[in-house]
């Protein structure tokens, strides 16, 4: 095993406290790392604030050059980062290696975007008051970010943060989720290489309890960005004041199959759509609403696909479905299937569970009320319900308290919009799953999903405050 140490001010620091990171698929230990007290925190707020004149002080050419060569750097070692995302994780290999890649294009958005940030003038002379003066907005950093992040994409999800951060001039405490520290070590490791500043990007895998909670509170932390559960962001919400906060949170997808859909596309996108990373993506299809007159046919491809999928070990190339994060986890969604199967509903396929792997789950005719169908499973569980209606269908798809993301499969413009306009969700896809996401797009969510934008260019713009300037000139 490989043994990480913080990374606080430029430099690896160990602090005697060290925690086993494991392979969820068998518990195999994979490395271990030192853990974040108090005092390693309070070292790395002040390593931030620091180098907070420094970051502020830099051209955006600069911020640019350091992210390209980042860029560069994580290309070069694809398949290092890939197989430790997969190995911490647990997801399977093939998607280590794209998560990887995707992880290049956000750092080479975020450096195109520290070129691109730009204020505006403002017209003073549309008021009579403002004759004879000009104005313009700047944009400046906003300081010192708080980057909490979860262990489903422990690379991507964590540039998603640092990467805009940097491109806007601020400095990072950067607290992983515990189950994956590693490429957030690695990363910090790279970025160093790269030419980033000591103290711009520090590093404190720790306790949420003794590390979170104290990083969201203290008020040299200028924005708290966080990607996680519902319950966990509604109280960095309350607790953070006044500070600016970005929530990525909660949600259980729902995609709509029309009756004049191509339900082989369909089928083909949607299990994966489904399944990756054994459901444990905060876009994955969990609520399937098909027409009554195609269900049939649409749950027998779907179920064809789905029978194909080989399970296995994470390391291993052929493997598309692997483990949960834990036992606990895989536990509690089997659980949730047998509750559902109490309340009516019919298990079509898988729903065993060996250890932290769950075999993926069908359900038909799942209640409303049933927590599969309602809460977030993070598991690989499709459930099924037909409608007769458009407006029906509509009606059960925002019958959520989630709203991140939804989609619909169907040849008609004119329905395809109608369900567009009134889905109540951040991003909706048509002809295509809610699960799809380019690094690029705005992304984030409304009710429970949480507020705020991701996407390097949106990102940005949360993570700097416009100023104006304005002058008197007659």
């Amino acid at each position: 095993m490989s043994e990480y140490g913080l990374w606080i001010g430029g430099r690896q620091v160990r602090t005697g406290r060290v925690g086993t990171v494991a392979i969820p698929y068998d518990g195999a230990p994979f490395a271990s790392v030192h853990l974040a007290g108090a005092k390693e925190l309070e070292a790395a707020i002040q390593a931030a604030v620091r180098a907070k004149p420094v970051m502020r002080s830099m051209t955006a050419a600069g911020r640019s050059d350091i992210l390209y060569r980042a860029c560069r750097l994580l290309t070069e070692r694809k398949e290092e980062f890939g197989r430790t995302v997969a190995s911490e994780s647990g997801k399977p290999l093939r998607e280590g290696l794209l998560e990887a890649e995707r992880s290049a294009q956000t750092l080479l958005f975020s450096a195109e975007q520290a070129h691109a940030l730009t204020g505006e003038v403002v017209p003073m002379d549309a008021s009579e008051a403002g004759a004879g003066r000009m104005a313009m907005t700047v944009r400046e950093p906003v300081g010192a970010i708080a980057a909490i992040t979860p262990f489903n994409f422990p690379l991507n999800l964590s540039l998603h943060k640092i990467a805009p951060a940097i491109a806007g001039g601020n400095t990072v405490v950067h607290k992983p989720a515990s189950a994956t520290p590693v490429c957030a070590l690695l990363l910090a490791r790279l970025f160093a290489e790269a030419g980033l500043p000591d103290g711009a990007l520090n590093v404190v895998p720790g306790p949420g309890a003794e590390i979170g909670d104290p990083l969201v509170d203290d008020p040299r932390i200028a924005m708290v960005t966080f990607t996680g559960s519902a319950e966990v962001g509604l109280r960095i919400r309350q607790r953070a004041g006044l500070k600016k906060v970005t929530l990525e949170l909660g949600n259980n997808s729902a995609l709509i199959v029309h009756d004049d859909a191509d339900l082989a596309e369909c089928a083909a996108r949607a299990v994966p759509g489904a399944f990756a990373h054994s459901g444990q993506v905060c876009i994955s299809i969990q609520r399937i609403l098909v027409h009554r007159t195609v269900a049939e046919d649409f749950i027998a491809r779907f179920l064809k696909i789905t029978d194909a999928l080989k399970i296995g070990h994470p390391l291993d190339p052929s493997t598309q479905v692997s483990s949960l994060i834990t036992a606990t986890e895989a536990s509690r969604a089997e659980r949730w299937i047998r509750f559902a199967e109490a309340g009516g509903a019919r298990l079509l396929a898988g729903g065993v569970r060996r250890g932290a792997t769950l075999t993926p789950a069908v359900l038909d005719g799942v209640a409303a009320e049933a927590d599969i169908w309602r809460s977030e499973a993070f598991a690989p569980v499709a459930c099924f319900r037909t409608y007769e209606t458009l407006d029906e269908a509509i009606s059960l798809m925002n019958a959520s308290p989630y709203g991140l993301q939804a989609g619909i499969f169907t040849r008609g413009l004119q329905s395809a919009f109608e369900v567009a306009c009134q889905a109540k969700v951040g991003g909706f896809l048509i002809n295509d799953v809610p699960q799809y996401r380019l690094d690029h797009m705005p992304y984030g969510g409304v009710k429970l999903s949480g507020m705020g934008r991701e996407g390097p260019k949106y990102a940005i713009e949360e993570m700097t405050e416009p100023k104006l300037i304005s002058w008197r000139w007659k």
